[in-house]
């Protein structure tokens, strides 16, 4: 079966993104300086994920309320919209979107204008649902959700066999930005098997992946060897009777062997511990999306983090966000895999590379890298390529 894909993803009024279009390759890297806001754009796979198992009013508050999540300059009565197409989500499914739009309110309170579902299927049947404020249309006859103005449909409906791939695979889309001392901290053995977002459950989930994946531990060591010079093995180490931590073995002088826990590891040691554990993590991410992986990792370390993220695009969908030239220092990453992030008149704006870059890139003139320490990996004009206005909906479904 071909791999579930994430073909693009629209955004209108969210955050510092008043009107974008990515479109993805995989692995995608979004490159651009700090505060172009690469960010905002991770965070909409985020929004969208919780929307998907949280109330609403809950992803919103976590995030200081429609007016903070909502581009800043709207006022009171615009939307803010999020819209995604995606393919091959499972043997029958050809072709998805889903979309919706909220409005702000006064007094801080939101409502959801729209919302829309399509799943195309290869044998050429359709479902769908449509909903504006309080109508709901369907080709459903036993589909008729009860929802609140402020609450989305899909949340409701996910588990009907028309929308279920859809729904799994928005729920299963991870964004991952490590930080070193969230491993660094003794783990609870309740904290689940899935990676959280900043790796603190990192001791618990590997000891999961240890078991579940005893055949691959060979390659895990392999791995670490790569990142970590003398690297023998990972593990988890009991505490007690309800803490976890990471130890890691690594060679000492005279063929010894030398254990050191997670509070000795340093930020970069720790943090490929969390990128190694959030890729083979027993619940495989559907989107696992990856906030600079180079901070505070040895150069000389960061073409194997670039295998190890080539190596899961084989199996899941990959972005990466990055403003560094080290990170693009890979002779397979071509102009298809980058994404330009700028900051221009006031908004995120989205791009790919210029016509000269790809040229350059095609011809093997420079590398990625190169052009970027030399500021000539530039965008396409950024006003050609992010419409005034975004489709977020389909007419005519019925």
């Amino acid at each position: 079966m071909t791999m579930p894909m994430l073909c693009n993803l629209s955004l209108k009024g969210f955050r510092s993104l008043s009107s974008a279009v990515l479109n993805f390759d995989n692995p995608t890297f979004l490159v651009g300086q700090n505060g172009a806001g690469k960010s905002n754009i991770v965070d909409a796979f985020s929004f969208l994920s919780q929307a998907m198992v949280l109330p609403l009013s809950a992803v919103l508050d976590h995030r200081g309320g429609i007016a903070t999540v909502g581009t800043r300059s709207a006022p009171s009565g615009s939307d803010m919209g999020l819209r995604v197409e995606l393919e091959n989500l499972d043997e029958g499914t050809r072709r998805a979107t889903y979309a919706f739009a909220l409005r702000r309110l006064e007094n801080y309170g939101f409502e959801v204008v729209r919302e829309q579902c399509s799943v195309m299927r290869r044998d050429g049947s359709h479902s769908y649902f449509d909903r504006s404020r309080d109508k709901f249309l369907t080709d459903a006859v036993s589909l008729r959700p009860a929802f609140e103005a402020d609450a989305l449909a899909l949340p409701l409906v996910g588990g009907d066999t028309r929308f279920v791939s859809l729904f799994r695979f928005l729920t299963m889309m991870r964004v991952y930005r490590i930080e070193p001392a969230a491993l660094r901290e003794m783990q609870d053995t309740s904290m689940g098997v899935q990676l959280r977002s900043d790796g603190h459950n990192a001791a618990c989930v590997w000891r999961e992946i240890m078991t579940r994946s005893p055949d691959n531990s060979s390659m895990f060591r392999e791995l670490l060897k790569k990142i970590v010079p003398g690297a023998i093995d990972i593990r988890p180490k009991m505490h007690g009777f309800n803490k976890w931590s990471l130890e890691l073995i690594q060679e000492g002088a005279d063929a010894k062997q030398l254990a050191f826990e997670a509070r000795e590891m340093s930020d970069g040691t720790l943090r490929a511990l969390g990128i190694l554990a959030a890729i083979f993590q027993p619940l495989s991410p559907s989107v696992l999306v990856i906030e600079e992986p180079e901070a505070t990792i040895h150069p000389g370390a960061l073409g194997a983090i670039l295998d190890l993220l080539r190596h899961a695009s084989r199996f899941m969908q990959v972005v990466v966000t990055t403003h560094s030239p080290d990170i693009l220092d890979a002779s397979w990453i071509e102009e298809n895999h980058l994404r330009i992030v700028n900051w221009n008149e006031g908004a995120t704006h989205i791009a790919p590379v210029s016509e000269a870059s790809r040229i350059a890139l095609g011809e093997h003139l420079m590398g990625a890298d190169e052009l970027m320490r030399s500021n000539a990996l530039t965008a396409t004009d950024f006003s050609a390529s992010d419409p005034p206005e975004i489709a977020l909906f389909e007419e005519g479904l019925g």
